[in-house]
């Protein structure tokens, strides 16, 4: 019998850092505004992938939470969507202003025989990494120098609140951490607090 010949195995490459893939992790609202336009005019599924990505912002959703959306979640007679928060978050309703309801009458329309908010070709529960995809995509096709994933929309959405003053609370409760320290990064990126600084 030959010898067993022993498989050496590489290690697999150091994951690089986010602070040094990018200058910073979240969105400007310009931006997202720019990937939802961009996601209107590419891919077979315009309406559903643009969609995907304003939900993502609005609400603060992790790519896990984005996927697992059901019809059932929408009630479209009170306006609201109710946010099941995973990885142990704390779940809320949130209202639904007039562009997504908009947005969400027309995709259920297109979907009318699905459960969930997002579906592949066909028809069954979109893949997280098939969002990814997505979203990278539209962070690519709107342009933007920044190398775009989905949670960049979680961390838009936090900053966006705190840059417009809302209470710290309400930002926790909003985005369904039980850890009001996870909160607290947006109000310090926020420049609310620093605007009577330099007043000429």
């Amino acid at each position: 019998m030959g010898k067993l010949v022993k498989m050496s195995r590489t290690a697999p490459p150091p994951k690089i850092p986010n602070q040094d893939k990018r200058s910073r992790e979240h969105l400007f609202p310009q931006e997202v505004t720019a990937m939802v336009s961009a996601a209107k005019k590419v891919g077979r599924h315009p309406l559903r992938d643009s969609t995907l990505i304003l939900m993502a912002y609005r609400h603060g959703l992790r790519v896990s939470e984005l996927v697992a959306l059901r019809w059932e979640q929408i009630d479209f007679t009170a306006g609201t969507i109710y946010v099941n928060r995973l990885k142990n978050g704390v779940s809320s309703t949130h209202p639904l202003r007039g562009i997504e309801l908009r947005a969400l009458r027309q995709l259920h329309r297109e979907y009318p025989d699905t459960n969930y908010l997002f579906v592949s070709e066909r028809g069954a529960v979109m893949a997280a990494a098939t969002a990814r995809g997505i979203i990278e995509r539209a962070g690519k096709m709107a342009g933007l120098s920044l190398s775009v994933h989905p949670h960049m929309l979680r961390h838009a959405c936090g900053f966006y609140l705190a840059s417009r003053g809302h209470d710290t609370r309400a930002i926790q409760a909003y985005l369904g951490h039980r850890n009001i320290q996870h909160t607290v990064r947006y109000t310090e990126l926020s420049p609310k607090r620093f605007q009577e600084f330099w007043m000429d």
